[in-house]
């Protein structure tokens, strides 16, 4: 039996989207045969070839996300790993931990450390707590493993909490917690002194963190003294 680490691009949205694609193809092919191949017949047409293409394409991208295909989820899991600078002592919180991937690999990395993940593990994601206790008992690491619910807007965890903070690609998908801002500042808020974090997400989307740049001074403000920012992560 193998782990199943899903995807980022979960079986919800495809089934939706291959819905649509359906039903579209469905409306143009009746259109045809009981209309015929009028002005509406045409705007279906290429309703349905537009949706086909997203279908196929989100299918193609899921493919090369996937464990079992591209592999491109784990690779940046080993990515954000590597340039982790902490030396795998004590608790790691992973905010956002979905399936539990990267949780697990830091135990599986880390021999020494406890991974902690959080996750509100919402329908539309298509995953869940039992998942990720699956996943880790299925790689040997169930007891340096553990998994909550929680929001990453309002971590259930008091002040100086963990000895490490991660999280991958999570913050812009929050819902709850408008300022992206905030949701650094709370991840901040329960990792210890001198403690080690890697916080991945779309940085440089001024819509959603403004001036990377004045971003980072901001932090250090708050007396984060060593901080360093890797753009561009994506390449």
């Amino acid at each position: 039996m193998k782990p199943d680490y899903g995807n980022w691009i979960a079986r919800p949205m495809m089934r939706t989207l291959w819905g649509i694609t359906a039903a579209l193809v469905l409306a143009t092919l009746l259109c045809a045969l009981l209309i015929g191949r009028d002005t509406a017949y045409g705007v279906l047409l290429v309703l349905s070839l537009m949706s086909l293409l997203a279908a196929l394409y989100m299918t193609y991208c899921r493919h090369v996300l996937s464990a079992d295909g591209g592999g491109l989820m784990r690779r940046i899991h080993s990515a954000l790993i590597d340039r982790f600078p902490w030396d795998g002592r004590g608790t790691v919180l992973d905010i956002g931990c979905g399936t539990g991937a990267l949780s697990i690999a830091l135990a599986q990395q880390y021999p020494e450390a406890h991974g902690v993940g959080v996750d509100l593990w919402p329908p539309m994601w298509d995953s869940s707590a039992e998942q990720c206790v699956r996943n880790a008992t299925l790689e040997y690491v169930r007891d340096r493993c553990s998994f909550v619910q929680g929001d990453a807007a309002a971590l259930d965890a008091p002040n100086e909490t963990f000895d490490a903070v991660i999280s991958n690609f999570v913050f812009h998908e929050v819902r709850t917690q408008k300022d992206k801002f905030m949701l650094v500042i709370e991840a901040l808020r329960v990792l210890k002194k001198g403690g080690a974090f890697a916080l991945h997400d779309n940085f440089e989307n001024r819509d959603l963190y403004g001036d990377i740049n004045e971003f980072i001074d901001i932090l250090k403000e708050e007396g984060i003294s060593d901080i360093s920012y890797l753009p561009h992560t994506e390449n």
